[in-house]
């Protein structure tokens, strides 16, 4: 087969004075680029559309289905001073927001670095790795509802339950990753770094760890969602001001046009997370494909 430029591929690159593969190349890019963002805000729009017309059909109350202009007007409320009323229970919609961040920041931080340690000595010490697995599995399948309980009767209900449930869920799957990987680090990358006169300490940071780096990052990702997913259920008891003591509060007057906007706020506030884990990930471990 010919590898000759097309004719008109050369007419243009004569007529513009600029080659044509990189000219298409940089359409597709754009092309591309357009994909990604008008998808999902396409799929936005579908979405409240569906929205308004569920809320309008009747066939459930404002109370259960909110249409999107009243959790617009309660967004509004909860993120402004109204009727002499500072936002939701005397704080705002970001502060709200920003004090849980904060517990996720010191819980899931607390659970992800206890994870990595804990997984780099399981997936190089197979007896440790046999004595420890057993109860981190056990750990993993537990909903955060189950022990929280026994937290409070530890710990009271102040800051420490919360932080120590957080960590709790986020530390088994940054264990798991972490092991895994580690465990799977080439062979003979290892042995080779041996043959080389490196000690065990150089090995595992020189060799296992930047190959582990890749998975021990989605289980950081992973981690954060256990995590986020945990959130409501920390701050049920003493979670005010909280994003997740603003939703339980609220659901308990039947006040779901907040809890829909808590529960957005959450949701977005976690894309905004997993995008800078992603980025990180990306800048850390730039030899890992990304689409």
């Amino acid at each position: 087969m010919s590898t000759a430029p097309a004719v008109s591929d050369v007419l243009r690159e004569e007529a513009d004075g600029e080659p044509a593969g990189p000219r298409r190349r940089a359409r597709g890019q754009l092309l591309t680029w357009s994909g990604r963002l008008v998808l999902p805000f396409g799929s936005l729009l579908l979405f409240l559309l569906g929205w308004q017309a569920v809320s309008a059909s009747g066939t459930w109350s404002e109370t259960l289905v909110p249409p999107p202009a009243k959790v617009w007007d309660a967004f509004v409320d909860v993120s402004t001073t109204h009727d002499g009323v500072r936002g939701y229970n005397g704080t705002y919609l970001v502060e709200h927001l920003g004090i849980s961040l904060q517990r996720i920041a010191f819980g899931a931080g607390i659970g992800i670095v206890l994870g990595v340690l804990v997984g780099l000595v399981m997936g190089t010490i197979g007896w440790v790795r046999s004595l420890l697995e057993p109860w981190i599995t056990f750990l993993r399948t537990l909903p955060p509802l189950a022990y929280f309980s026994l937290l409070i009767v530890w710990l009271g209900i102040n800051e420490e339950p919360k932080i120590t449930l957080l960590a709790v869920a986020a530390f088994p799957p940054v264990a798991v990753a972490t092991t895994t990987a580690v465990a799977a680090a080439p062979r003979h990358l290892r042995e080779a770094a041996r043959a080389l006169g490196a000690s065990h300490r150089e090995v595992v940071r020189d060799v296992v760890l930047p190959s582990a780096l890749p998975e021990i990052f989605t289980g950081v990702r992973l981690a954060v969602g256990v995590a986020y997913s945990s959130l409501v259920a920390a701050e049920l008891v003493n979670g005010l001001p909280g994003i997740g003591g603003m939703v339980k509060d609220a659901a308990n007057y039947n006040n779901t046009p907040v809890v829909l906007v808590g529960i957005a706020a959450i949701g977005i506030s976690g894309l905004v997370i997993d995008g800078l884990l992603l980025w990180l990930e990306r800048t850390v471990v730039p030899w890992r494909g990304h689409a």
